[in-house]
């Protein structure tokens, strides 16, 4: 693989935090390689049963009221992270009580707390083993990287609750560092940004911006994932032909469209039809999802069980895909969002019981800010994303499906083997960044 490619291998990085403050204040023609006797060997590989199998539809639940109650309040192109935002709301759990726990379980779709850290302990060791070097269709090896991190940020001047700070240790392996939120707090934002960024290599810098903190802050928990690695076969850049894209109002606008017969996994349902493309190694890949008719209706009525019903049936396929190059970035506060989903009570300076975390103070989530960036090209993907919550034949036989995305669809990046959504968004407009 040229010097080039690998520039532009698939980067996919998040950080959640939180931050707490106290009441007050594969192919033939177009794709750079042909598989070695005609077939791609890591694409058709049918992913291991995973061990996360009964909590997968709660993920995907989760994933699916997510994106819908964004994508109500937010026109354009849309990308976020629900492993991100979940994952943060699964550390700050531990920390709620009473009706702020109930609230907060049925958002995530949680039973018991334990069960909950296990679950999402489970996720990370999963995403973990995903790492190395993995092989490709008549080419060398490449490395795909894939790691995840947590850490607390905690007010030095403040007494946490020890049974807290031994589960997050133990179940989301989050260290405490402690910082001066009371003195300093625009020093201890600089810290967490630099912590966010090292752990992002660089793609998320500035994670909480200047006015989110101040010296009523107490903690600020924070998890990021760093995931890099090209398409398992890339497409041909010389193949890229440029066509016209109808946009979500139906003006026709012309941008590069990715070309060639990918061997992944293809699936057709009531009215829709979807694609899986897979990264390098096969267990990572990416999910386009076509409706056939008016992408709207479409996109409200998306459910955690249309995901499942659409990842359900893909099969192992050729797809003579056609696939448009885009590169957006979606900034959005989560507070409303998360309200609207059914957990108003954290946010309530009167009313929040974050009492698991300390009982110095009365503590409440202050705001929660979400930031994502996907860009997809020949070579494969590059996505970041955070999240500040303040506290992916012969001829002889059939010819292959074909499919042209040139409407508004939408995509998801995702674990195959544990079914965990990295990322899910839609394009309407692939021009537009």
């Amino acid at each position: 693989m040229n010097s080039d490619t690998s520039r532009r291998q698939f980067l996919s990085v998040l950080g959640a935090l939180v931050a707490l403050g106290a009441c007050g204040r594969g192919v033939r023609s177009g794709l750079a390689a042909d598989p070695p006797g005609g077939a791609t060997t890591t694409s058709s590989t049918p992913p291991a049963p995973s061990p996360l199998a009964d909590t997968g539809p709660a993920h995907l639940a989760f994933a699916a009221e997510l994106y819908r109650t964004m994508a109500a309040s937010m026109p354009g192109n849309l990308a976020l992270s629900p492993y991100s935002v979940a994952s943060a709301l699964a550390m700050t759990r531990n920390g709620a009580v009473g009706k702020t726990a109930e609230e907060m379980d049925q958002v995530l779709r949680a039973g018991p707390l334990e069960a909950l850290n296990a679950d999402y302990a489970g996720v990370e060791a999963a995403l973990a083993g995903r790492a190395g070097q993995k092989s490709i269709p008549g080419g060398d090896p490449v490395l795909v990287e894939l790691t995840t991190a947590n850490r607390l940020f905690g007010d030095k001047g403040t007494k946490f609750e020890q049974d807290f700070l031994d589960r997050l240790a133990d179940r989301f392996k989050a260290p405490m560092e402690q910082v001066d939120y009371r003195h300093d707090f625009e020093g201890a934002r600089k810290r967490i940004n630099s912590w966010v960024s090292d752990r992002t290599k660089e793609r998320i810098p500035n994670l909480i911006p200047e006015g989110i903190l101040d010296d009523y802050t107490r903690l600020v928990l924070t998890n990021a994932i760093y995931f890099k690695a090209p398409w398992a076969v890339p497409f041909r850049p010389e193949s890229t032909q440029s066509a016209f894209f109808n946009r979500l109002e139906g003006s026709p606008v012309s941008v590069p469209f990715m070309t060639g017969r990918v061997a992944g996994w293809y699936a057709a349902g009531d009215g829709w039809q979807a694609v899986e493309v897979p990264y390098a190694g096969g267990e990572l890949a990416m999910t386009v999802v076509l409706p056939a008719g008016a992408f709207g209706a479409f996109d409200r009525g998306l459910s955690g069980e249309r995901l499942a019903e659409i990842t359900g049936a893909l099969k192992p396929s050729e797809v003579d895909l056609r696939l448009p190059r885009w590169t957006f970035r979606t900034q959005a506060p989560l507070k409303a969002v998360l309200q609207a989903m059914g957990m108003p009570t954290a946010f309530d300076t009167r009313k929040a019981d974050l009492s698991g975390m300390s009982q110095e103070e009365k503590l409440y989530i202050k705001a929660v800010v979400h930031e994502a960036f996907v860009a997809v090209d020949e070579a494969g993907t590059e996505a970041a994303a955070a999240t500040a919550v303040v506290v992916s034949a012969s001829s002889a036989r059939p010819d292959p499906p074909s499919l042209t995305v040139d409407r508004p669809f939408l995509f998801l990046i995702r674990d195959r083997p544990t079914g965990e959504v990295l990322f899910l968004g839609r394009v309407v407009d692939p021009s537009a960044s």
